[in-house]
């Protein structure tokens, strides 16, 4: 059965099923709810643990299906704990994943615990996850995306009994924490945990959070596409800076900004030979929360406004491979600002009167 996030602690306080699968790249979340897991059989009297880290092509499997039926003299519960990072147990785990989830339900003395990254769509489609799911508890844990953590910080902030300001200080309070902490919610966590120890319980001023709190965002290129679509300036410049200090690599930045800019360029194309938008998108094989934000800044872009753009995407790929251009400059994070902001004030424009085609 699938379980959400939320649900867990209620679940646990009815009953301690003998599997769970954790799967997620947030290593807090994952950490936390297999914390609330180890302490409920702890509770329930598994007393002894095994970790087995699957790693390799010639790991052992025939020791984690020994592992889950044998006990020690001086424990009659255990928990055996199953880690596979890379989500791919190949062949022999997969057939083994599926022999331990078939035989859980009958071991009231063993607690099986997998703790898997995200997975894809296919794998979530495999016999093994299948059986895993099946025969137990899968939950996933989620990303806290940007506009959820602020208010995923005041939540943890109650738990300690401290909150923000009322109204407008308040939120943004909550913004500038987010801004501090993205893409980090284990440092998040710390430095929520720091504030506890730093002030009473009670209500924080924004200048006590904004002298406590460290920057430690960390940004995703991909996560930028996303900020640039929706004409969020400020924010991808933020963005841009964090993944210049972070070392990420220009080219991969570069790249991620010209396909968006190839891609709604042949989705307009296809728009004006009177192709339907949901199918454009389908072939340009765009989903998801992109789907959305094409849809809505299609209408502002005319074709020589993406013409222009796809030039100037094509101007930075030869200034972050080395290449000089007159009117550009020569440092290539400068141009990757120039053309996240020139795609950003684009989006961001009034949809021309009369123009565009209609997205629905």
């Amino acid at each position: 059965m699938q379980l959400a996030a939320a649900q867990l602690p209620q679940h646990l306080q009815r009953g301690l099923r003998p599997l769970y699968t954790l799967h997620g790249d947030e290593p807090l979340l994952v950490q936390e709810a297999a914390d609330a897991i180890r302490a409920a059989a702890r509770a329930q009297g598994h007393t002894e643990r095994t970790v087995h880290a699957v790693a390799g092509a010639h790991f052992d499997w025939g020791a984690v299906l020994a592992s889950g039926g044998s006990l020690s003299l001086f424990a009659d519960k255990q928990i055996v704990e199953i880690r596979i990072p890379s989500g791919k147990p190949g062949k022999e785990g997969g057939a083994a994943l599926q022999q331990i989830a078939e035989s859980a339900a009958g071991n009231d003395s063993t607690l099986t615990l997998v703790l898997l990254p995200r997975l894809d769509f296919q794998t979530k489609k495999t016999a093994w996850f299948g059986a895993l799911e099946g025969h137990g508890v899968a939950i996933e844990l989620q990303t806290i995306e940007r506009g959820a953590l602020p208010q995923w910080i005041a939540q943890r902030l109650a738990q300690q009994n401290q909150r923000v300001a009322a109204g407008e200080e308040g939120q943004r309070t909550l913004q500038f924490f987010a801004d501090r902490v993205e893409g980090n919610l284990l440092a998040a966590h710390q430095e929520i945990q720091k504030l506890a120890l730093l002030y009473p319980a009670g209500e924080l001023r924004f200048a006590q959070v904004e002298s406590a709190v460290l920057n430690v965002a960390r940004y995703d290129v991909f996560k930028l596409s996303e900020s640039v679509l929706a004409g969020k300036a400020a924010r991808v410049q933020r963005m841009l800076e964090g993944l210049e200090a972070e070392g990420e690599a220009e080219v991969l930045v570069h790249y991620t900004l010209a396909e968006d800019i190839r891609a709604l360029k042949r989705v307009r194309d296809a728009l004006s030979t009177g192709q339907p938008l949901p199918m454009a998108l389908r072939e340009q094989r765009v989903w998801g929360a992109k789907e959305k934000l094409f849809e809505r800044v299609l209408p502002r872009l005319t074709a020589p406004m993406l013409d222009q753009l796809l030039h100037s995407a094509h101007v930075v790929d030869g200034i972050v491979k080395g290449l000089k251009t007159p009117g550009w400059p020569t440092d290539g994070w400068q141009a990757l600002h120039r053309l996240a902001m020139d795609l950003c004030l684009a989006v961001a424009s009034p949809a021309p009167a009369g123009g565009g085609h209609k997205t629905r």
